[in-house]
């Protein structure tokens, strides 16, 4: 497990097209990817299980926890991308509520775009 930034303070700043924002990449894959959303409401966990292909976790609204197969809990909060390898025990819970983004696909490589936390 890794976790990841996801930060305004390393996005680059759009003004083609009369634009005015700043995009920070996530990730880029050339493999097929699955992408959904995640809603935990209180005392919501994703069980404990092993990734089917490597997955990134965007925490966008919330607080919560994540694991390994270490039994130790890191906390997450918005702004924080959650990667685990394929076949890496893991694991997510939440006290009060956690919506994530989750990116699953065989070719993910977070830390072209993102520095770790």
């Amino acid at each position: 497990m890794k976790l990841y930034q996801l930060s305004k303070e390393n996005g680059k700043n759009i003004t083609q097209f009369e634009s005015n924002f700043i995009m920070s990449r996530i990730i880029n894959t050339e493999a097929s990817a699955s992408i959904g959303c995640m809603y935990l409401e209180e005392n919501g966990v994703i069980g404990y299980h092993q990734a089917v292909v490597p997955q990134l976790l965007l925490i966008l609204e919330g607080k919560g926890y994540v694991r390994n197969e270490q039994e130790q809990y890191y906390q997450v909060q918005p702004g924080d991308a959650v990667f685990w390898e394929k076949d890496e025990w893991h694991e997510t819970k939440t006290d009060k509520g956690l919506t994530g983004i989750v990116i699953e696909s065989e070719q993910l490589n977070p830390a072209a775009f993102m520095p770790l936390k």
